[in-house]
């Protein structure tokens, strides 16, 4: 079994990160006490970290919010985030909710590839509506099946339901947060050069902003380009209208340097506060709840939604 420490204190994390012999892998884990997708993820490292051999690995757990300057050292952007250290060399960043993936690299880079560990926990889920039956990909036409196994033509009223239900979807997710970024990709790791772009004038600015990866989920990004009349990403979003892409943006800074400088956060219950000090890496999500399209309830959440801050 693998020491797992949990230092409080940037001294304390310092202590057991030289501690730590060459050759020995480090895999440090950054979560928050309040995401539900950190409580998932908290149990797989423990669980890792208990079948791996310390000879082979070392583990520690960080609340990013309790020791933010080790968040800011190693460019923690969202929470659950793991970095994998060996010879005092960053082999790989991890992020999101994937047991199994962090499970597999941390199994490789430690020389314990094969290892299987049946503690594990399976990816975080997000539940649908369970008054869902139908598929919400089906277009106009297309089929959908009954619990029986059935299948019959969707209805006008199957489709209607469908376009409301993505509607108020959409709507959700344009409010999630003040500032909102629909983009492709993540921040950590852009798919366009648009994108990549966008996310480098938020963070050059210090804005606080959540963010939906479109790639992950075509349902809204094939619905967005219709709900706000935009064909393109990225989309940004202000308190839950359509701000633009990256060219608005940019002539929105040009024409005002405090645009979108101080933005209110809403929590897990949807009640208004101001957002913490800069230094305090505030890192949120949304409710576990957040519906996501009926028949890919197995995904892990962070598949279809990621929120986070930035800082300097």
């Amino acid at each position: 079994m693998a020491t797992l420490h949990t230092p409080t204190t940037v001294e304390a994390f310092r202590e057991v990160f030289a501690s730590v012999p060459d050759n020995i892998l480090l895999a440090i884990s950054f979560h928050t006490s309040w995401a539900a997708p950190c409580r998932q993820m908290n149990e797989a490292f423990a669980a890792i970290a208990g079948s791996s051999s310390p000879d082979k690995a070392v583990f520690i757990s960080i609340d990013a919010e309790e020791v933010p300057d080790v968040s800011e050292e190693y460019e923690v952007s969202a929470v659950p985030f793991f970095v994998l250290v060996k010879n005092r060399q960053i082999l790989r960043k991890i992020s999101g909710a994937d047991p199994k993936e962090l499970n597999e690299a941390i199994q490789s880079l430690s020389g314990a590839a094969g290892k299987v560990l049946l503690a594990i926990p399976p990816p975080q889920q997000v539940a649908a509506p369970a008054s869902s039956n139908y598929d919400s990909t089906a277009a106009g036409g297309a089929a959908s099946a009954d619990p029986n196994g059935t299948t019959d033509s969707a209805t006008a009223d199957d489709v209607e339901l469908e376009e409301e239900s993505l509607h108020e979807r959409l709507t959700k997710l344009v409010n999630a947060a003040p500032v909102m970024l629909f983009m492709k990709g993540t921040p950590a790791e852009p798919k366009c050069g648009f994108s990549r772009q966008l996310v480098a004038i938020l963070r050059e600015r210090n804005i606080r902003y959540g963010f939906f990866n479109i790639l992950k989920d075509d349902e809204v990004r094939q619905g967005l380009k219709e709900y706000s009349d935009w064909p393109t990403y990225p989309q940004l979003y202000h308190e839950g209208n359509l701000v633009g892409g990256l060219d608005i943006v940019k002539e929105e800074f040009e024409n005002n340097e405090e645009f979108l400088s101080e933005q209110p956060i809403v929590d897990g219950a949807h009640r208004s506060r101001n957002w913490p000090p800069l230094r305090a890496l505030l890192l949120f999500e949304l409710p576990d709840k957040m519906r996501i399209p009926p028949g890919r309830e197995n995904q892990p959440a962070n598949d279809f939604f990621e929120l986070l801050t930035f800082h300097k």
